[in-house]
């Protein structure tokens, strides 16, 4: 019996060491799959490449003479880049400007991010008489061009005596239409009313189910809108050159403005381009930074069933 016990073994050992060297041969179902993948991650590879081109060309512009680049285009690299790069610091404090937009672009995301997600929870899951005309409004004010109204916006600034402070630039961040009906949207879509009874039922107060529940899993909305934001309150040209009249206060677009009148540009294109490629970094951290978050907060935010 023993010995019959052990020929079975053996037999169904052999069985799947046979089976495991003669699989069924790829459906063509597999195949098509695979086939539909790779094909994917190829064209998303391809417009990864094609969207770091511009980039690209910046940094190599940036080790080029102007005279090379307003003549020639090339890929590859020049060996202008020490002359470029003295260039840009004798004509403008580029560190200076750098963190002048700092001090407004990260409070202006910070209360944008904050203030938008606490409106649009509200929005989303308190039922009151006004919801849906302050709906409304928001949609409408997301219409509006911030242009059309920079006059008075001006003179009420200077009537409240902020002009050529930080200030007119980084408040306004606090009443942003387009986080807001973001982040609304969002809220709608993640957060299960279930949740929030289950929290009240516990005894928690709605603003500690805000700010321990809910803007945990508002994680990557919040994150999403940051970049947005971020991106632009650094790129902003137009308010600084109206509101900032002291040199030292100027933000990293105005003394780039300065560099393109206060030197020949034909001769000077490098040194621009220096200064473009230094003045993308800090975005470029913020991206990665939040990437990272919105990556993390989608794996931390999974409710279980």
């Amino acid at each position: 019996m023993a010995d019959n016990n052990v020929n079975l073994e053996k037999n169904n050992t052999q069985g799947e060491v046979d089976l495991k060297k003669h699989k069924a041969p790829m459906t063509g179902t597999k195949a098509f799959y695979l086939f539909k993948k790779g094909l994917l991650y190829a064209c998303i590879t391809l417009l990864a490449g094609v969207c770091l081109v511009p980039f690209y060309l910046t940094i190599i512009n940036a080790t080029r003479s102007g005279k090379e680049i307003m003549t020639s285009f090339t890929f590859f690299p020049g060996d202008q880049f020490m002359t470029n790069w003295n260039t840009l610091f004798n004509s403008i404090n580029l560190f200076r400007g750098m963190w002048n937009s700092l001090l407004i672009a990260l409070p202006a995301t910070l209360l944008s991010a904050y203030f938008s997600s606490i409106t649009a929870y509200a929005l989303a899951i308190y039922k009151f008489k006004l919801r849906g005309p302050v709906f409304t409004i928001t949609v409408v004010f997301m219409m509006i061009p911030g242009q059309l109204s920079l006059i008075g916006f001006y003179q009420l600034c200077k009537e409240l005596g902020m002009i050529d402070t930080y200030w007119p630039l980084i408040l306004p961040a606090i009443s942003a239409p387009g986080a807001v009906f973001f982040l609304r949207q969002y809220v709608l879509s993640i957060l299960p009313r279930t949740l929030l009874e289950a929290a009240r039922i516990d005894g928690g107060s709605e603003m500690y189910i805000f700010h321990r529940i809910v803007l945990p899993l508002m994680g990557p909305g919040i994150a999403t809108m940051a970049i947005g934001g971020f991106i632009g309150s650094w790129n902003n040209y137009l308010m600084p050159l109206i509101l900032l009249t002291t040199d030292s206060k100027f933000t990293l677009p105005l003394l780039m403005s300065t560099l393109n009148d206060a030197t020949d540009v034909a001769k000077s294109q490098g040194s621009i381009y220096m200064g473009v490629a230094v003045s993308v970094v800090p975005i470029i951290i913020v991206f990665c930074f939040c990437s990272k978050y919105i990556i993390g907060s989608i794996t931390a935010g999974g409710v279980k069933e």
